[in-house]
């Protein structure tokens, strides 16, 4: 699994996370954070989030064999 893939799968766990406090809690810990929902920098992660999300739909569908690293080459 590449670096960008790891990163986009952290994104969106903290996302499912947020939503899991507003569903449960009714409390948005985005907002809190960075001063309401319509503050620019709240915006702004809910984008990368949304982002993170949609390039984590590429992960679902690659074959397992492309994600796990391939073994080093053995020594003659």
């Amino acid at each position: 699994m590449s670096g960008l893939q790891r990163v986009a799968l952290i994104v969106t766990i903290i996302g499912a996370i947020n939503w899991g406090l507003i569903g449960f809690f009714s409390f948005d810990l985005v907002a809190a954070i960075f001063g309401g929902q319509t503050a620019a920098l709240a915006r702004v992660i809910y984008a990368v989030v949304g982002l993170a999300g949609l390039y984590s739909l590429s992960i679902l569908f690659t074959p397992n064999e492309e994600l796990e690293e391939s073994p080093a080459p053995e020594r003659q």
